[in-house]
């Protein structure tokens, strides 16, 4: 039996980047405010990935550019 591969729908895409950019937002909040409470080693791994969710951010906005662009050019 073969395998069979799903249409590829992007019609949602935008959505989904968007509540992504959400979530990683309300976990750098959060990890601001524990690392209100930590100290030392803690508080730079809390920083370090918040820097990388950061970087993270910057992807997903570019992705949103290029995936509402495509929408409105009908994704060819």
């Amino acid at each position: 039996m073969g395998y069979k591969a799903n249409p590829d729908d992007r019609s949602d895409n935008v959505e989904k980047l968007q509540d992504m950019v959400e979530n990683t937002i309300e976990n750098i909040e959060k990890a601001q405010e524990t690392a209100e409470f930590s100290s030392g080693e803690e508080r730079a791994r809390i920083e370090a990935k918040n820097h990388r969710r950061e970087e993270s951010l910057e992807g997903f906005r570019s992705e949103i550019r290029d995936e509402a662009s495509a929408r409105e050019n009908g994704y060819k």
